[in-house]
């Protein structure tokens, strides 16, 4: 999903509880990074694997000025002559330290050994969150995470009070969008919605990232 869908989606939102619980999950992120880069782990699980947050927290990090946004993708499995981002194994998380934020996307049950991984980096101080689906998500991950934000893995019925029909992979973006909002010091006039737009549009015709 581009930005340009986002801000739409945004609109149609308004009036849920998913522009104000994705913001909220934004906010909460945005304040547990460290303000140096590297401080943010981003895992999935062995049958799912987040690249693409990723990929838009590394823009939203250069967009909002905040490099510690920039997270480090832990994988399950890195194969031989893989580039350095893309080569950073589970071991990464055994040596996750206070003042480092790990962030588990999991749209199914995470397994005992990412389980386990992830128990240590809270014992040892790291900053554990959650963002699953619902009927997919995991008592014992919602009892490690500090925070945690789930989605319905089927979604709501249209007549439902504030429903709307989101799964895991649309949130990521409504989150990484919002992570990098209100970063920094606000300028003397608001910047204007046609600004906004145009910044906005060159993300749309924007090449896809060559590194993800």
């Amino acid at each position: 999903m581009d930005a340009v869908r986002v801000a739409l989606l945004r609109e149609v939102l308004a009036g849920t509880e998913w522009l104000g619980a994705t913001r909220r999950f934004a906010g909460v992120l945005r304040s547990s990074v460290v303000p140096y880069g590297g401080g943010l782990l981003l895992v999935g699980t062995e049958r799912y694997e987040p690249w693409h947050l990723a990929a838009h927290l590394v823009d939203e990090s250069a967009w909002s000025g905040l490099p510690q946004l920039a997270p480090t993708l832990v994988r399950h499995r890195v194969l031989p002559g893989e580039p350095p981002h893309l080569s950073v194994g589970l071991g990464r998380i055994a040596a996750a330290r206070r003042g480092e934020t790990l962030l588990v996307v999991a749209p199914e049950r995470p397994d005992e050994g990412l389980l386990e991984r992830v128990h240590d980096a809270r014992r040892a101080g790291a900053t554990v969150l959650s963002l699953d689906s619902l009927d997919g998500g995991d008592r014992e991950l919602h009892t490690l995470a500090h925070d945690a934000l789930s989605v319905p893995s089927v979604p709501s019925a249209p007549s439902a009070p504030g429903s709307a029909d989101l799964d895991l992979d649309t949130v990521q973006h409504l989150v990484s969008a919002a992570a990098g909002e209100n970063s920094v010091p606000a300028p003397r006039t608001p910047r204007r919605f046609r600004d906004r737009l145009s910044r906005l549009a060159d993300q749309l015709t924007a090449p896809p990232p060559a590194r993800w």
